[in-house]
């Protein structure tokens, strides 16, 4: 872990990310819980740029801080970052759920995988967060250019493979359909897509919003070589902002989560 923080602080200060809308100041987020005891693992797009700062654009401090930055570090640059820094920096990863976890977003996929019996939170553990790309942004992905999204990809795609490739997870879950379609751009993974009716979201005006299921496996992520077959499975549906994602919904997909992993984990 520590050799992987390495490299993404030193992407950090490369001048092409400077052009991005990444916040430098945040330490890369590299994985959230500990992924070295996970069997499950879910995927989103990049770090919020609420583990960083409030609704209002301010640090987080204190006891509210969740990541390091350059100033918890007490560091004018990432160049000046030695080890004690990444053994904090990593700390703060592992330790991300004991602390105080963005709950807003992360009790809705941990409901989701509470079948599999392992969970983010103390007391269960066994499961972890990852994303696509390790750097928290001042926008959503949906709002940065497709050069800057390509650039990203590009240049951070990796790190999701170097996680999985040295870990125990057994399912990954992709939480979406943007995640899913910038997962097939940096892996080799071909799905089987299912129209799942129960999934359906209605809709009092305009059509309903049918509900996908994906399924497949991955031997490689980026440039690097998994030295196994990965089960993924995923949903169009975002269940955090998708609107008419009901209790019936979140039940049905959790079943689905559930019996899946059993197959596997057997």
């Amino acid at each position: 872990m520590n050799t992987l923080l390495r490299d993404l602080i030193h992407k950090l200060d490369s001048p092409l990310l400077h052009t991005t809308k990444v916040i430098r100041w945040g330490a890369p987020v590299p994985v959230f819980g500990d992924i070295s005891s996970a069997s499950v693992a879910t995927l989103g797009l990049n770090p919020s740029n609420l583990e960083f700062v409030d609704r209002n654009g301010k640090e987080l401090e204190g006891d509210r801080r969740r990541f390091h930055t350059l100033s918890s570090l007490g560091l004018d640059s990432w160049s000046n970052a030695r080890s004690k820094h990444i053994d904090l920096i990593a700390d703060s990863c592992k330790e991300y759920f004991h602390r105080n976890p963005y709950d807003g977003w992360f009790k809705a996929l941990d409901q989701l995988i509470s079948g599999t019996n392992t969970s983010y939170y103390a007391g269960q553990s066994g499961a972890c967060h990852l994303d696509l790309i390790p750097f928290a942004t001042d926008c959503k992905w949906t709002s940065l250019s497709s050069k800057e999204r390509q650039y990203l990809l590009n240049h951070a795609g990796d790190t999701l493979g170097l996680l999985l490739r040295d870990s125990p997870v057994k399912m990954l879950l992709l939480n979406g359909q943007s995640v899913i379609d910038n997962f097939r751009i940096i892996s080799n993974g071909v799905f089987e897509e299912q129209v799942v009716p129960a999934w359906t979201l209605h809709r009092q005006s305009g059509p309903n919003v049918k509900g996908v299921r994906f399924t497949g496996t991955v031997c490689k992520i980026g440039d690097i070589p998994l030295k196994r077959d990965l089960l993924i499975i995923g949903y169009n549906h975002n269940i955090q902002s998708s609107f008419g994602v009901t209790n019936q919904v979140k039940n049905s997909m959790r079943s689905w989560v559930t019996k899946t992993y059993k197959g596997v984990s057997n």
